[in-house]
């Protein structure tokens, strides 16, 4: 559970920016669980004041192909953050300040990497650090590059001093104080950069520093043995954005994931689209999600009960008393955390009802979805829960109890609506 500044800022984050954040995390989400505060790609490119600009490129100079702009980096070949940007950063500290500030909050810290070494490590044949005589175009090729950033070039790992280029990437960041890294670039165009992502969960390991991994994105549900062996949570999908029709797609890749589900590893739905977002890009216009109050209660009703992890992409500050209460009620966040071995339990037309167990046996959280356009009757068999005779029923986002049923229960749910209840035996 966390923010992450990619629908809200694009590639173009700053210092400011980041901790105006995680100042609202801390003060309001922190004590319902809500603690990972991540900056998401390029905060090595020198993006100029309020640029909308994306995915920015690199481009060869004339005069000698060196890459333009120059990304901040280091002797050995590993990105640092842009100091206009990160302004702590300056003097070679990297993130190390800025994690220090987060931590300092009650707050864990979190980067975007992109998969692979920098072009400009390659073209300056940047030594590799912790091996003689290896740089960075011996370990790098041009081969299955990135089709939307232009920055990286792949790692051949079966090239001498190509893992020890990842162990120094894993050693500089746990010196800085990084608790989760998002690597992106893994599965793309039907290419499974497994040899990578491995790569870098054993750099993970060698820095002996605690790090969730999360692997990105639109990963295949044919690699799921190895995606879960390797990552603690992976990206379902394409970028999701506020359109009911991606919300809407997220149900059947939900579904068709769950059964890969287990402690310690989760298929990710993507952020959640509340509140601000694309001020700074990524996808349109400055807006308000687009989504209705409706829709949006249906967004974090289905994450909580698929335990998708929650991570907030909207510029906090500005939350409505709507959002800031969809990320507050600690009973819905209560079938995200808590929930066990949740499932799809039917979907017929517009239907959905998907499932989860309380924790110690003590009932089932229930959440019943309409997708189509009209009202509808969603009802729920107490047998098909495993219930014999009657049950107590609360409504989560309502926080109020409903009674008790005998053999069924059929909330009316309004059009692409969700709610979600606790049903308890007894």
């Amino acid at each position: 559970m966390g923010w992450n500044s990619y629908n809200c800022f694009g590639a173009n984050v700053i210092e400011e920016e980041v901790m105006a954040n995680a100042e609202y995390q801390a003060k309001h989400l922190k004590r319902y669980g809500w603690d990972y505060v991540v900056i998401d790609y390029c905060w090595s490119y020198p993006s100029p004041p309020s640029t909308t600009t994306n995915n920015p490129p690199q481009f060869p100079s004339p005069v000698d192909g060196c890459p333009l702009p120059w990304l901040a980096m280091d002797d050995y070949g590993r990105l640092l953050p842009d100091p206009r940007r990160f302004p702590s950063s300056a003097d070679g500290d990297g993130f190390g300040p800025l994690a220090e500030y987060v931590h300092s909050l009650g707050l864990k810290f979190g980067i975007h990497v992109m998969r692979g070494i920098p072009w400009q490590a390659v073209w300056a044949k940047s030594p590799v650090l912790g091996v003689d005589g290896i740089t960075a175009d011996m370990i790098s090729s041009e081969e299955r590059l990135c089709t939307w950033l232009n920055q990286m070039r792949t790692v051949e790992m079966n090239r001498p001093g190509a893992q020890a280029y990842y162990d120094s990437l894993g050693a500089l960041y746990a010196g800085w104080g990084v608790d989760f890294i998002k690597m992106d670039d893994v599965d793309m165009h039907e290419i499974y950069h497994a040899e990578e992502a491995e790569a870098m969960q054993r750099a993970i390991q060698v820095s002996e520093r605690p790090i969730v991994l999360s692997l990105s994105l639109n990963l295949k549900l044919e690699n799921r043995d190895h995606v879960s062996a390797i990552s603690n949570m992976w990206r379902i999908s394409k970028d999701f954005w506020d359109e009911w029709e991606l919300l809407e797609a997220q149900f059947e890749k939900l579904h068709n994931w769950n059964s890969v589900q287990s402690p310690g590893n989760y298929p990710d739905a993507d952020m959640l689209q509340l509140g601000w977002i694309s001020r700074r890009g990524p996808h349109g216009p400055e807006r308000v999600s687009r989504f209705t109050e409706e829709e949006q209660m249906t967004h974090m009703t289905l994450w909580c009960i698929a335990k998708s992890p929650l991570m907030m992409g909207g510029d906090m500050p500005d939350n409505s008393d709507f959002v800031e209460g969809l990320l507050t009620n600690e009973e819905v966040i209560a079938a995200n955390q808590l929930g066990q071995n949740p499932y799809q339990l039917y979907r017929e037309g517009n239907r959905v009802v998907w499932m989860s167990e309380m924790p110690a046996g003590n009932g089932y959280f229930v959440a019943c979805f309409n997708t189509g356009e009209a009202l509808e009757e969603v009802e729920v068999s107490l047998a098909d829960l495993g219930i014999e005779g009657g049950a107590e029923v609360r409504d989560l986002w309502a926080r109020n109890d409903l009674g008790v049923v005998s053999s069924s229960f059929s909330p009316d749910i309004p059009p692409h609506g969700g709610r979600l209840y606790t049903i308890v035996p007894g």
